[in-house]
């Protein structure tokens, strides 16, 4: 994990909420219970979910490299009782050069 940096103005962050309880399930919430129940290998239904996108971020300092970004997405998840996060990274998307960064120890999700 290591810091983005958007104060070149390169990249953005948006969010967007789903509230489903009681509603249809749009199919993106559909895969994030799917992935919740393959990986813990349980049954989940989600009555909440926030996913936040950072799209074409810069690594911290962006004075250093504004054309190396990262596309990543975080998705919160609950159904009132258990709570999970997804991260997920775009394939082949990191493009940050990790030799030049703060922190020397750098890996992608975590252990």
């Amino acid at each position: 994990w290591d810091n983005a940096d958007f104060s070149r103005g390169v990249g953005t962050t948006f969010y967007q909420e789903f509230s489903t309880l009681n509603t249809a399930k749009p199919p993106f919430i559909r895969d994030v219970e799917a992935k919740v129940r393959r990986y813990q290998r349980s049954s989940y239904s989600a009555a909440w979910t926030l996913k936040i996108t950072w799209e074409k971020a810069p690594a911290y300092t962006a004075r250093t490299d504004t054309r190396k970004t990262i596309t990543y997405q975080a998705v919160l998840t609950t159904d009132g009782f258990r709570s999970y996060i997804l991260m997920l990274y775009q394939d082949g998307g990191m493009q940050w050069d990790y030799s030049r960064l703060a922190a020397t120890n750098v890996l992608i999700g975590y252990t």
